[in-house]
């Protein structure tokens, strides 16, 4: 099985899990049918895992999927927690789901649990395979991973039960240790590499360059700082620091003199590295969906970028998302997956 090329602009589908609010099923539906809208010809490319809501947003993405063409687009869940059955007088641990279903996560990494995870995935999906797994927010959990998680995973791989394999978390440094260490195909970083955050340009980016892994960049918006900067609004998943706050208004106050919203600004700034194939957004709703897509489609003048450098808001060594460097990068990638 190859590995997939990846569209430059994916559904994030916790939110489909009823992360923080509940939404309907019908809500989730339509959300999922807005992804395949808005894709613009190229295949939808769309992102769960068991951990969101207890396997909710897995069975509600295969119900929203159920008679769509498998072509037509490109699906990646994760391992490392497995789920169970609660045990009488048992409570559900939501971790930020509501209305979840009576279930648990285990933290497993031998080579059935990963199996058996994914297993019970692709059930809840309603598919033979995915095109992706992740091993998810292993970061506590390395010499496991490094023991039964990873063999197990690449095993899969071998035996083309999945196309690519990777691991996804928001810890840039923990990620690039594992690019160095091991073979992946893709990584899917959340946070660290946005208009506010450049850690991952410190250590995860330079060797996901080296080994040729592509990156899927996750928290684009910083958890919603970049896309709504006032006080109190949450960054890294708490209340952002005022100086945050402060720079994130100063790169809106920029944003708006060339006429572009901040939140078009943030979609398009971690594509000046030529590593990063995709961003991918959560959406609960239709209209978020399609609200991304046109964000993502907006012009962004070349001169924004230098204005940034220009007044100290991006460090000098950034690699600036100019129209020429994006359009190289793209078709780069492009040749890449058709080889």
């Amino acid at each position: 099985m190859p590995v997939p090329a990846l569209p430059r602009l994916g559904l994030g589908c916790a939110p489909l899990a009823n992360l923080y609010r509940a939404i309907g099923e019908e809500e989730a539906r339509a959300t999922v049918d807005a992804a395949f809208d808005t894709s613009g010809g190229a295949r939808t490319y769309l992102d769960t895992a068991p951990h969101y809501g207890l396997g909710r947003s897995e069975e509600r993405l295969g119900r929203a999927l159920a008679g769509r063409d498998r072509g037509s687009y490109l699906l990646s869940t994760k391992v490392g927690r497995r789920l169970r059955d609660l045990a009488p007088g048992e409570a559900p641990d939501g971790q930020g789901f509501v209305d979840v279903p009576p279930r648990a996560r285990v933290w497993d990494f031998s080579a059935d649990g990963i199996r058996a995870t994914l297993e019970a995935s692709l059930r809840r999906l309603g598919v033979d395979a995915v095109d992706i797994v992740y091993l998810h927010d292993v970061e506590d959990h390395l010499d496991e991973v490094y023991a039964t998680g990873f063999p197990a995973l690449a095993a899969l791989r071998e035996e083309g039960v999945v196309g690519a394999i990777g691991f996804g978390m928001n810890r840039s440094d923990v990620l690039a240790r594992l690019v160095a260490d091991l073979d992946l195909d893709v990584v899917l970083c959340a946070g660290r590499w946005t208009l506010l955050e450049r850690t991952a340009l410190d250590d995860l980016l330079p060797v996901c360059e080296r080994r040729g892994t592509r990156v899927v960049v996750g928290g684009v918006y910083n958890s919603g700082l970049l896309a709504d900067p006032r006080p109190g609004a949450p960054y890294d998943y708490a209340a952002a620091p005022p100086e945050l706050v402060r720079r994130a208004r100063e790169l809106a106050a920029v944003c708006e003199e060339f006429g572009v919203p901040l939140r078009a600004a943030a979609l398009r700034f971690p594509f000046g590295h030529p590593s990063v194939v995709c961003a991918l957004v959560g959406a609960a709703s239709a209209a978020e969906v399609r609200d991304n897509a046109e964000l993502f489609g907006r012009d962004v003048p070349d001169a924004l970028w230098h204005a940034l450098v220009e007044r100290g808001l991006l460090a000098e060594d950034v690699p600036l998302p100019l129209a020429a460097t994006v359009a190289a990068h793209a078709a780069a990638h492009a040749a890449r997956a058709g080889r």
